[in-house]
């Protein structure tokens, strides 16, 4: 046997970990690179029926996707805390999220995709929008379904078939998707998911039963993703990396805008693409907002993530939480002064707790890198100007926030001067399935949700009749 053959062959094994003890899951046999591709093969051999339904039948089935969702919520919500450590309240929340974002473009992509008449003066010509085929998504944990919802609703709706390629420590709730699916009618290859290593994504990009990829991952996933699609002449969408800046300015409510930024921060624990990093604050208010924030902070207590009243778990792994011991170490040694947290517990499991440092500047790992993680950076600025440049200066562009008491300023900075794919206003920047979502620079490019986000895996086709 070649060793060609020998890798198609390769059964891969996929072992949960629990965050919170660091103690061993569920362990999951995988698909074989032969079996993947197999099954994508038969996706795209679904694609050919599926295509031809109506809006009205995939509305039905995706309402009733949204309604097994509902029904099973504790239990997926129990399932992500189990592989990647996410409180109960959070999870449940996700649950209903994916449900919305299905029971959304049920009831819009019909709308989104309708023909558009366009005036001719003789010939009748119009533009129709018409599914590419089979959809390959590689998809991250923080969000372990909403991230595959957040793509496949609008996705499917719109005529396609998909595979996902799920990260490889949420074993359990990748084969749960395929499962909701599966309960909800969709014919059996509309939607399957593969137990596969990324050392496998390759072979998938590259066959021809793949029309198109979609990832949500780091920057370096983005670039490999990227280069693989490309050379394959395959349109993708990259969701990246973020480090969200958000600006506070003289005139906030600091007590309001050090509970967004706190809220903006702690999300999922801090393991969010879109998660507030950076706290880019006018000097006029820095010292009464950096005692806010650390007030803020200090309320996120670690706790059992099984606990209704948990607010911060373990974050997803013991590697992850070293990564960002190493980053705030490495910070407070180039003269970051710690306001909250800084010091992982010693106990078994992946623990770190809220974490507040302020005089960030470059040359930081908190200023300069993405944490993924709960930690908060505080950089100051003279004034305005200054923070709009301190905040557009970074190779992300995902989202960004203005804290003003100014309505009117803020939404002049946000509309015209953060370099970000999104940016809010006195809140949080968040997902929502009716907003665009997606970056700039090295954030990815692409949107997913809304009207954006379904025309971006269908054929945009003219046709003209003359005569």
């Amino acid at each position: 046997m070649d060793k060609k053959t020998s890798d198609q062959n390769e059964r891969p094994v996929f072992q949960a970990i629990d965050p919170a003890s660091g103690e061993p899951g569920e362990r999951y046999a995988g698909h074989t690179r032969a079996e993947a591709l197999a099954r994508a093969a038969d996706a795209r051999a679904a694609f050919e029926t599926w295509r031809r339904t109506s809006f009205s039948e995939r509305a039905a089935l995706m309402r009733q996707a949204a309604g097994v969702l509902r029904a099973r919520r504790n239990e997926f919500a129990s399932l992500m805390t189990a592989e990647m450590g996410k409180v109960l309240t959070e999870g449940r929340a996700e649950i209903e999220k994916c449900a919305a974002n299905c029971d959304y473009f049920a009831d819009n992509a019909e709308t989104f995709l309708s023909p558009q008449g366009v005036d001719m003066g003789g010939p009748k010509a119009r533009i129709v929008f018409r599914p590419l085929g089979t959809v390959l998504a590689v998809m991250p944990w923080n969000f372990p379904f909403w991230q595959v919802f957040r793509f496949a609703a609008p996705t499917l709706m719109a005529g396609n078939t998909a595979v996902l390629k799920h990260a490889s420590n949420v074993p359990g709730c990748a084969l749960a998707i395929e499962d909701v699916f599966r309960q909800a009618g969709f014919p059996q290859d509309v939607f399957r998911t593969l137990l596969i290593p990324s050392r496998d994504v390759r072979a998938l990009i590259e066959d021809d039963a793949i029309a198109a990829v979609s990832l949500t991952g780091s920057v370096e996933a983005g670039r490999q993703v990227a280069m693989q699609a490309g050379g394959a002449l395959k349109k993708c969408v990259l969701e990246l990396g973020g480090s969200d800046a958000y600006v506070v300015l003289e005139d906030a409510d600091v007590e309001h805008a050090a509970k967004v930024a706190a809220t903006a921060r702690m999300v999922n624990g801090g393991q969010s693409c879109i998660a507030g990093k950076r706290f880019i604050v006018v000097d006029a208010v820095r010292a009464a907002f950096e005692a806010a924030l650390a007030r803020q902070m200090d309320g996120f207590a670690m706790g059992d993530p099984r606990s209704e009243a948990a607010r911060l778990g373990p974050l997803q792994s013991v590697a992850a939480r070293d990564e960002i011991d190493r980053q705030v170490r490495e910070s407070l040694a180039k003269g970051g002064r710690l306001l909250a947290g800084g010091e992982a517990p010693d106990k078994p499991g992946a623990w770190y707790p809220a974490t507040v440092i302020a005089d960030a500047a470059p040359g930081m790992p908190v200023h300069d890198e993405e944490v993924f993680g709960p930690v908060a950076a505080v950089i100051a600025a003279r004034d305005e100007a200054e923070a709009i440049r301190i905040a557009n200066d970074s190779a992300f562009g995902l989202g960004s926030g203005v804290l003003t008491g100014d309505l009117a300023r803020g939404e002049r900075i946000a509309a015209d001067e953060l370099d970000a794919g999104m940016s809010f206003v006195n809140a949080p920047v968040r997902s929502d399935p009716r907003l665009p979502f997606g970056g700039i620079k090295h954030s990815g490019y692409g949107r997913e949700c809304s009207a954006f986000g379904i025309h971006e895996f269908v054929n945009t086709k003219t046709v003209l009749v003359d005569g």
